[in-house]
């Protein structure tokens, strides 16, 4: 095989990489390490930005994959419409499901028990004793039920949750029981305790979580994202928040990063954590595995694992 391979590891952080393929060493520097147009497989930097995601795909006129190491890809599908037929987009599933999952439950446990106003009593040397909702007997909704909105209903099981609803693009059953369709949001919002945003962005999900969908969720309930930030319409949110009815955790946000000054940070009842869903010590063993195992299927001309397009179908 005669082509490159563009990693964002150094060939000697691998234990063994297949031969064939010249493997070039860029994590979005400037310089490019060698001609783009010679790219077979591109492996995106992690946490560059689509920017910098995006920057050598217009020149890579000979790549046959496009590997991310996000579950979501929206920050490289853009750039991907106008190239040439057979071009493969893969995501990370597999990479990011216990840490987003681990996340998505340290969110929920913090703003039901209160745990930001405890570190803001610590820091005042005061002590907040009192009665705080428990995640036990609640219902939880999750909209995007993919491996990681799967991974977070597996370790919402043990806290003894009144009841887990799920909502997909597409209805289906599981062993758990039923996925919802979409159109089941307006019957199953009004239901849940807890409502979970897991969904990849898209045009059908962009904006999901409106002043309708806001509007529908109970009195007192908590919207978790742990998705992407425009998933959620930034100006409903905070005009529910604004007047107590429900409470929020949010793992990213729109704009993104959130800048000084924004209302959203002071918003009442709203914890924010800065996009920390994927980056954990979980995150490079099993990014570095997936890596292996697609190169080998890619030199080996095996199937791919998680093809999420190929461009001209």
């Amino acid at each position: 095989m005669t082509g490159d391979v563009w990693l964002p590891y150094h060939v000697d952080e691998f234990e063994k990489l297949p031969d064939g393929p010249g493997y070039r060493y860029w994590d979005g520097e400037r310089e490019f390490p060698g001609d783009p147009a010679d790219c077979l497989f591109y492996v995106v930097p992690y946490m560059k930005g689509p920017e910098v995601s995006r920057r050598p795909l217009s020149a890579m006129t000979s790549v046959q994959v496009v590997q991310t190491l996000t579950a979501g890809v929206d920050h490289v599908e853009p750039e991907l419409r106008d190239a040439r037929p057979g071009v493969r987009l893969c995501n990370a599933r597999g990479v990011h499901e216990a840490s987003t999952a681990e996340l998505a439950l340290t969110l929920i446990l913090a703003s039901l028990r209160g745990v930001p106003d405890f570190v803001r009593g610590q820091d005042r040397e005061e002590w907040r004793s009192g009665f705080r909702p428990a995640l036990a007997d609640k219902s939880v909704l999750i909209v995007g039920y993919g491996s990681i909105g799967a991974a977070i209903e597996d370790r919402l099981i043990p806290f003894e949750v009144a009841r887990v609803a799920r909502v997909a693009r597409s209805e289906r059953t599981t062993e758990r029981g039923p996925v919802h369709p979409l159109t089941e949001l307006p019957r199953l919002l009004p239901e849940a305790d807890v409502v979970v945003l897991s969904t990849p962005l898209t045009e059908a999900t962009r904006g999901l979580a409106g002043a309708d969908f806001l509007a529908r969720m109970k009195d007192g309930a908590l919207l978790v994202n742990v998705a992407r930030g425009p998933v959620v319409d930034t100006g409903a949110l905070l005009a529910e928040l604004a007047g107590g009815r429900i409470t929020a955790a949010l793992d990213v946000t729109d704009p993104e990063p959130l800048p000084a000054g924004h209302p959203l940070w002071h918003a009442p009842g709203v914890l924010i954590s800065p996009h920390v869903g994927g980056p954990t010590s979980a995150f490079l063993p099993r990014a570095k595995r997936l890596l292996v195992d697609q190169l080998y299927r890619f030199v080996n001309r095996e199937p791919l694992r998680n093809v999420i397009l190929e461009t001209g179908r």
